[in-house]
C-alpha cells in the first residue's frame, strides 16, 4: 500500500531499512546489462538509492553514477557504503525538484522507488535526461505473504483489520500476488512518453524470517513507520504472537518486477 507525503518515513529508519530490506537477483541486473551497456565512458542517475540495496552492480562497471535522495540519513549513509568508488556522488534532494542536463545520461534508474515521483513528471524528466538511445529502468519488489501457511495469513489479516486498517480507517481488501498483468501494465507507460523497445520481465524468490525478524522488517514500511507509536507497537506484538502460534516463522514470496524503455 502506497500512500502519498510519506517519503519522510524511512529516513527514520535508514540503518534498519539498509540492513533488513532485500536486493534483487542476478538475473534482473543481466538483464538490465544486455539491455544498456555501462563503462567507464557512461553517465548514470539512480533515482531514490535508500539503503544502497540496488547500486553496487552499476557501480562495478565503472559508470559515473549520481544518486538522488531525498533522506539525509540515506545520502550519507550510502556516501559512506560506497567510498571506495570515486565514480559515486549522491545529492540529497527530490528527484522531481532537481534540474538535469538534456541528452546527457546513458542510464537512468530507480530500484522501488519511482512511485513516490508524480508520474508525467517523472517519466517527462527522464525522457529528456536520456540521450539518444539511452535506457529507463524501473524495478520494484513486491512481497506476497505466506501462501504456504493459510491459517497464519488469515490471522495477520485479522490483526491488520485490528490496528492498521483501523487507524488509517479504510476496508482491507483482499491480499493479490503481483502478477504478469500488473507488469505488462506498468511497462506501458513509457510508451506514452516517447520511449520505445520496451520489455519487462519478472523474477521470483522467497525469504523466510523468524517474528521477530519480521517485526524488524515492517517497521521499515512507511505506512507502517507512520502509525501511531503505540498503536504501532501492539500491532507489531500481536503480529509476532501470530506468528510464533503458527509455527514460528513466515515465508514471504517475492515477485520482482523490471521495466526497460529507451529513448529513440
Amino acid at each position: 500500500m502506497i500512500i502519498k507525503g510519506l517519503e519522510w518515513t524511512f529516513d527514520t529508519v535508514a540503518s534498519t531499512y539498509e540492513k533488513v530490506r532485500p536486493g534483487y537477483t542476478d538475473e534482473l541486473y543481466k538483464m538490465i546489462f544486455d539491455y544498456i551497456t555501462l563503462n567507464q565512458s557512461c553517465y548514470a542517475v539512480e533515482v531514490g538509492i535508500g539503503g544502497g540495496q540496488a547500486t553496487s552492480p552499476f557501480l562495478k562497471t565503472g559508470c559515473n553514477l549520481t544518486a538522488i535522495e531525498y533522506g539525509e540519513q540515506f545520502s550519507e549513509l550510502c556516501q559512506e557504503k560506497f567510498k571506495e568508488y570515486p565514480n559515486f556522488s549522491v545529492i540529497t534532494s527530490k528527484f522531481e525538484d532537481m534540474n538535469f542536463l538534456d541528452d546527457t545520461y546513458d542510464l537512468v534508474y530507480s530500484a522501488s522507488a519511482f512511485h513516490w515521483v508524480p508520474e508525467s513528471v517523472g517519466y517527462t524528466k527522464v525522457f529528456s535526461m536520456l540521450k539518444s538511445g539511452g535506457a529507463f529502468a524501473r524495478f520494484a519488489n513486491h512481497p506476497y505473504q505466506a501462501k504456504d501457511n493459510l491459517p497464519l495469513s488469515a490471522e495477520i489479516d485479522r490483526v491488520y483489520d485490528e490496528y492498521y486498517y483501523k487507524f488509517y480507517n479504510k476496508k482491507q481488501e483482499a491480499p493479490t500476488e503481483y502478477n504478469e498483468e500488473q507488469a505488462i501494465q506498468k511497462a506501458g507507460i513509457a510508451e506514452k512518453y516517447g520511449f520505445v523497445d520496451i520489455k519487462y520481465a519478472l523474477f521470483h524468490r522467497t525469504r523466510t524470517f523468524s517474528a521477530n525478524e519480521y517485526s524488524i522488517l515492517l517497521g521499515t514500511y512507511s505506512d507502517h513507520v507512520a502509525i501511531e507509536e503505540s498503536i504501532r507497537k501492539e500491532f507489531f506484538s500481536k503480529i509476532e504472537d501470530a506468528i510464533n502460534s503458527h509455527g514460528g516463522s513466515i515465508t514471504l514470496y517475492d515477485t520482482i518486477d523490471l521495466q526497460l524503455a529507451r529513448k529513440p
